[in-house]
């Protein structure tokens, strides 16, 4: 099963809020859900990003894809290269 990090829209119309979700990468984007990692609303100034840095972390270690806009909020608020840095550290005690 492909496992994707992805954002699902929620809000009304004109007044998107998202969800930071994993889910299967066949399911449709407000579809199911395997767990909800934070939430990014771009309408506040600045944006407000949360998301929970050690299940990201957790799901990437396990092969999760971030999507292009779920790529850039992870890269933002640092979770990336947290995950990237453990990478390499761990690829250099092997």
């Amino acid at each position: 099963m492909a496992v994707k990090i992805r954002l699902m829209r929620m809000g009304q119309k004109h007044q998107p809020v998202y969800r930071v979700v994993v889910a299967d990468s066949r399911a449709p984007r407000d579809g199911r859900s395997i767990e909800i990692l934070g939430h990014y609303n771009p309408r506040t100034e600045p944006s407000t990003i949360h998301i929970d840095a050690e299940r990201a972390i957790a799901w990437l270690e396990r092969g999760a894809r971030p999507s292009d806009s779920a790529r850039v909020l992870l890269q933002k608020t640092g979770i990336l290269q947290e995950w990237q840095r453990r990478r390499a550290s761990r690829r250099a005690q092997e």
